[in-house]
């Protein structure tokens, strides 16, 4: 299971075996995990309830699964169900001169009234469940994203299958796959028709989530990753970077200063990595990094385009998970765009440093939006006087070693959490004998310990993923 077996690691082997289940699954805004480190294997002992979490996420999200982009209720106005289709997040219908004598159905509502923007307030019909494609998505790349993970933790074949099940669905299969186009994406309705916008590219940010998760099982060589489907999903994706790079509506999400255009970034040179084109990939972070990003953050931290919105916590986290994906990506590829500093002086990780110190404005964001970035940013820069850890131990609790990014943000403190019950594990386990022949009293300790993180991870998560799931798509 694991790359090596020293005591330590049959203790985590085993804790990690006896671990119950964290039930709130949460969906990170973006990420791009690195093939190679996942591969390699060289997870930390204090990772191993990271290791359980995204096993059971895995399971958790799968059994949503296959989604297709064929399968909504509403036909796109190009009368093909393979058109990917969704709704504009903050539009809503103002019918007082819709002429109407009776109650308009929601089809007559959509096509009748004038709809109007109301920033930061959310229309719950955009994700009412099956009329669109936007829920689907992201449910879908979560899962490809998750279950690659699990595959490479453990080697079980479910595993790579669903990720092969779930990519030949959505955009391989001609009965479901997507068009390669964005053309119908967060529309908006009213008399004078149903056109996408820019905004709708953001949909499918998570192709950052989707490539890594690809690269994983390609070069891993899970037998269920078939060199027919690798090609096929290559082939759909050149299909899709000419609209992604030249169609007006994509264009003009490139342009757009905040949050946009950093994830129209992750997207575009996270599939460009898929497809073999490293140095389109290089030149479209450093594009990034000498483009909109340098208006992006202020020298004290701020991030201005974000801290004008209606959900400033919000945004910022939002915005700051686009750029350590972009980051990430550059690393990925050979360009550091870590300590790059804007035209204003900031760097990324002044922008958390100053995220880190401004409290929730609304009921409707939640500390718990900043977690893993905390993580990411000790990861990278280093935490040396244990400033990002005593944050997240004051805001998580003694749960955050049992988040998922937990395994990959590393070098990184557990707090003493994970490593002292496992220490206490092995030491009643030798009192017993043999730390591999799974004692009860060390698996007792390990569940206990898995049981203190579990649980206090689900309850700090669940507020969470009610709320980010909502705003995480726009």
């Amino acid at each position: 299971m694991f790359a090596r077996t020293s005591t330590p690691l049959l203790l985590a082997s085993t804790a990690l075996s006896l671990v119950p289940a964290v039930h709130s699954f949460y969906s990170y805004a973006n990420d791009f995990v690195d093939p190679k480190f996942i591969l390699a294997k060289n997870f930390s002992n204090t990772t191993v309830v990271a290791q359980q979490t995204i096993l059971q996420w895995a399971d958790e999200v799968a059994a949503k699964g296959p989604w297709a982009v064929t399968n909504k209720t509403i036909t796109p106005p190009s009368g093909d169900k393979h058109d990917y289709m969704s709704w504009a997040p903050y539009w809503w219908p103002d019918c007082s001169k819709a002429g109407n004598t009776t109650e308009l159905t929601p089809e007559q509502i959509w096509t009748t009234c004038t709809y109007v923007s109301r920033d930061g307030q959310f229309n719950p019909d955009v994700r009412t469940s099956g009329m669109n494609n936007i829920g689907d998505f992201s449910d879908m790349s979560d899962a490809v994203f998750y279950n690659a993970l699990a595959w490479a933790i453990n080697g079980s074949s479910k595993y790579s299958a669903n990720v092969a099940q779930f990519v030949d669905a959505w955009f391989i299969n001609p009965d479901t796959a997507m068009n390669p186009n964005l053309n119908y994406a967060q529309m908006q309705r009213g008399p004078t028709g149903q056109i996408g916008t820019h905004t709708g590219v953001l949909d499918l940010k998570c192709m950052a989530k989707i490539v890594p998760s690809i690269l994983i099982l390609r070069e891993g060589k899970a037998p269920e990753w078939t060199s027919d489907l690798d090609t096929k999903f290559v082939n759909w994706t050149n299909s899709y970077l000419p609209w992604l790079e030249t169609n007006k509506i994509a264009v003009e999400e490139e342009d757009s200063l905040n949050n946009h255009g950093s994830f129209y970034y992750n997207q575009l040179a996270s599939l460009q990595i898929l497809v073999g084109d490293t140095d389109g990939a290089k030149n479209t972070i450093q594009k990034y990094f000498n483009g909109i990003y340098q208006g992006q953050i202020a020298k004290n931290g701020d991030q201005p385009e974000e801290s004008v919105r209606t959900h400033p916590y919000h945004y910022r986290a939002y915005n700051l998970a686009a750029m350590l994906t972009n980051a990430r990506i550059g690393a990925y590829i050979g360009f550091d765009g870590w300590n790059l500093t804007t035209k204003a002086g900031g760097t990324i990780k002044d922008a958390l440093d100053f995220a880190i110190t401004k409290p929730p404005t609304t009921t409707e964001e939640d500390p718990a939006e900043l977690y893993s970035i905390v993580n990411v940013i000790g990861s990278v820069y280093g935490d040396s006087d244990g400033s990002y850890a005593k944050w997240l131990l004051a805001h998580a609790g003694n749960s955050y070693p049992a988040d998922a990014s937990f395994l990959w943000n590393q070098p990184f403190s557990d707090s003493g959490i994970v490593a002292a019950n496992l220490t206490q594990a092995g030491s009643n386990s030798s009192s017993n004998g043999s730390t591999s022949n799974g004692s009860s009293s060390a698996n007792n300790n390990s569940q206990n310990s898995a049981a203190f993180l579990g649980v206090d991870f689900a309850m700090s998560m669940y507020f969470m993923c009610a709320v980010a799931m909502v705003l995480s798509f726009f």
